[in-house]
C-alpha cells in the first residue's frame, strides 16, 4: 500500500500545482523536451540516441533526463518527486496500469491531434492502442513491444558441454548438471526483485498457460494464487536458483548478458532487450548467440511496452515539440532504427521485418500469432499487469522467498493471494 499512498498524496500535490497553471512550465525553453528514461546501458543508450538525433534533426532540444537501476523503479521515485514539485518534465517512460494512475492524477497531455494525423487507431494493434489512452484519449505514444520470456544461450557453451537448447524444465535443469561439469555458470542472473520477478513470471506462464497467468497476474483471483499450480511454480523457480553463481545479488541485468557473451554462463532468462547488448558487442543472432521461448511458453507471449507519456503543457513552443517527438516516435523511420538496436518489435506491426535479425522476426510472428490465439499476456514484472502498489508487494514476496531458506512454496502462494486481496 506504499505505493497507493505515495500516489494520493502525489495527487493533492498535483491538484494544488494544477491550479496555479504551472503544469511542466518550469524553465523549459522553446522548443524543448526533457525526456525522463531508464535506458543507459550500451544498447538502450544507443537506442534512445535515435530518437534524439530525429528530433534534434527538426530543430527541437532534447534534454536527457535518464535514471538508471532498478528496472525504472529509480526513474519513478524521481518523477513522483519531481511532479509532487510541479515541474514535471516533458515525456517520461511510463507503461501499463501506471498511465492510468498519472491519467487520473489529472497531469498528462492529450494527443489526440497526433494520433487522428496519423492514424494510430488503425496503425496500432488494439492491445497496445488501449494502454495508450486514458479515458478514451491518446496520453502516451508506444514505443516499442518486448517479449518478456525469452531465452538466450551462447552456441559454443552448450556445444562445448554437450547440451541443446531446452524446450522443458527437465532438459533445462539436466544440461544445468552437464554445463556445471563443464566448468561454465547455466543460468546467468542479475539478483535484483525485478529481474526474480522476470524469471519468476515466466516459470507461471510455462506452467500455468495464459489462461492460469492472466487469473493470477491481471485479475488477482485468490484461488489462482493458491493454487497447486502456483506452488508447483514457486517450486521450480526456487530451483532454477542451483543454476546460478554466487555473484548474482544486486547484479545489473546486462552484466549478466555479458556473462553469456563473453562464454562465461550459457544461458539468461531476459526480455529481448538483452538482444541489444548482443548486437551491441558485434554478434549475430542464430549464429553467435540463440533465442528460444522459455521452455513451455512457445505458444505464448508475455509482453512490455515501452512508451512515453506526455505531460501536460502549457507554453505553445514547448508543446508543439512534444506533438513533434510524439509523432517521430511511431514514424517508419524511427521504429525500424530504435527497434533494431533495442532488441525489440515495432509498435506497429505494417512495418518490413526484412531487415531485422531472426529473433526479431520470430518475436513478429510468434506476437501476431499469441495475438490471434489468446496467447498474449502483459507482463507482472514490468508494470504491465497490474497496479504499482500490488505489483511492488508482489516484488518483495517473490524476492523474499527465492533468497530464504525459510519460506516455503505454500507460503509465498498464501502471501501473494493476501498482497491481491488489499487491492480488490
Amino acid at each position: 500500500m506504499r505505493a497507493l499512498t505515495r500516489l494520493t498524496t502525489l495527487k493533492t500535490s498535483a491538484i494544488a500545482v494544477a491550479m496555479a497553471g504551472a503544469l511542466g512550465t518550469g524553465q523549459a525553453s522553446a522548443g524543448e523536451v526533457e525526456v525522463l528514461h531508464w535506458w543507459t546501458s550500451g544498447g538502450e543508450a544507443e537506442a534512445v540516441g535515435t530518437l534524439r538525433d530525429l528530433l534534434e534533426a527538426e530543430g527541437h532540444e532534447w534534454k536527457d533526463f535518464a535514471v538508471a537501476g532498478g528496472g525504472g523503479d529509480s526513474a519513478m521515485t524521481v518523477l513522483k518527486s519531481r511532479a509532487m514539485s510541479g515541474n514535471p518534465p516533458a515525456a517520461a517512460q511510463i507503461k501499463g496500469p501506471e498511465i492510468q494512475e498519472w491519467g487520473e492524477l489529472g497531469l498528462l497531455g492529450n494527443l489526440d491531434p497526433v494520433a487522428e494525423a496519423g492514424d494510430w487507431d488503425a496503425l496500432l494493434p488494439e492491445v497496445v492502442a488501449d494502454i495508450m489512452r486514458h479515458e478514451g484519449h491518446y496520453v502516451a505514444v508506444p514505443v516499442n513491444v518486448h517479449r518478456i520470456n525469452w531465452l538466450w544461450a551462447n552456441p559454443e557453451v552448450l556445444a562445448d558441454a554437450g547440451v541443446e537448447v531446452p524446450t522443458t524444465w527437465d532438459e533445462l535443469f539436466a544440461a544445468g548438471e552437464a554445463l556445471r561439469e563443464a566448468g561454465y555458470v547455466p543460468l546467468a542472473h542479475g539478483g535484483q526483485p525485478w529481474q526474480d520477478a522476470t524469471t519468476f513470471e515466466t516459470v507461471v506462464l510455462s506452467l500455468g498457460g495464459s489462461d492460469f497467468y492472466r487469473r493470477a497476474f491481471v485479475e488477482l483471483d485468490q484461488e489462482a494464487l493458491e493454487s497447486d499450480t502456483m506452488i508447483e511454480a514457486l517450486t521450480t523457480f526456487k530451483r532454477l536458483r542451483g543454476l546460478m553463481d554466487e555473484g548474482m545479488p544486486g547484479r545489473d541485468w546486462n552484466l549478466a548478458t555479458s556473462m553469456v557473451i563473453e562464454g562465461e554462463a550459457a544461458m539468461q532468462i531476459m526480455g529481448d532487450w538483452a538482444k541489444g547488448e548482443f548486437t551491441a558487442a558485434g554478434l549475430e543472432a542464430g549464429e553467435d548467440y540463440l533465442c528460444a521461448p522459455v521452455p513451455g511458453t512457445a505458444d505464448a507471449f508475455a509482453f512490455n511496452i515501452d512508451s512515453f507519456a506526455m505531460f501536460r503543457l502549457t507554453e505553445q513552443a514547448a508543446r508543439e515539440a512534444q506533438y513533434s517527438m510524439a509523432r517521430l516516435v511511431l514514424e517508419p523511420e524511427f521504429q525500424h532504427a530504435f527497434n533494431r538496436v533495442k532488441g525489440s518489435i515495432p509498435a506497429r506491426p505494417d512495418l518490413d521485418m526484412d531487415e531485422f535479425d531472426a529473433c526479431a522476426q520470430r518475436s513478429m510472428a510468434d506476437f501476431r500469432q499469441a495475438e490471434d490465439e489468446g496467447g498474449l499476456v502483459p507482463s507482472m514484472a514490468h508494470r504491465m499487469a497490474m497496479g504499482s502498489d500490488v505489483q511492488g508487494a508482489f516484488y518483495d514476496i517473490v524476492t523474499n522467498y527465492f533468497n530464504s531458506s525459510d519460506m516455503s512454496a505454500d507460503q509465498a502462494a498464501e502471501r501473494l493471494a493476501q498482497a491481491a486481496s488489499l487491492a480488490l
